[in-house]
């Protein structure tokens, strides 16, 4: 479920005071996110390719066709992976959001269920802090 935009005020508001009390703890944590772990899967899958060139070869070279064939195979799963993974990573200057796929949702006349329910726990949240 995507953030509310009062929550994600919240949270950006608790990020900017972060970087303020401690910037060098803070970009020690912006350094493992989800950008971080994508480009370490795709480097696996690319070193998995190669494994996967290299038992190819030695099949051939051994005359022993399953070892060929195995290798071919991790070098399709590698691939597969590292594309995936390459598709799925932020760009270095981006932030992924939360509330993207909520977005969508806005434009249409005829709301979903669970979108007014949501307006609606948001407006009770505002009057309750109004008080």
């Amino acid at each position: 479920m995507p953030l509310s935009e009062h929550e994600q005020r919240m949270l950006e508001q608790m990020e900017r005071a972060l970087y303020a009390e401690d910037p060098k703890f803070a970009t020690a944590l912006e350094g493992s996110g989800l950008r971080t772990y994508t480009r370490r899967r795709v480097y696996q899958a690319v070193a998995g390719f190669l494994v996967g060139i290299a038992l190819l070869m030695a099949g051939m070279v051994a005359k022993q066709i399953w070892v060929s064939v195995v290798g071919f195979l991790v070098m399709l799963g590698c691939a597969v992976l590292a594309v995936t993974g390459w598709r799925k990573a932020p760009k270095p200057g981006e932030q992924p959001t939360a509330g993207a796929p909520h977005t969508r949702h806005q434009g249409r006349q005829r709301r979903s269920v669970m979108d007014r329910i949501e307006q609606r726990w948001q407006r009770r949240r505002d009057e309750q802090q109004g008080q």
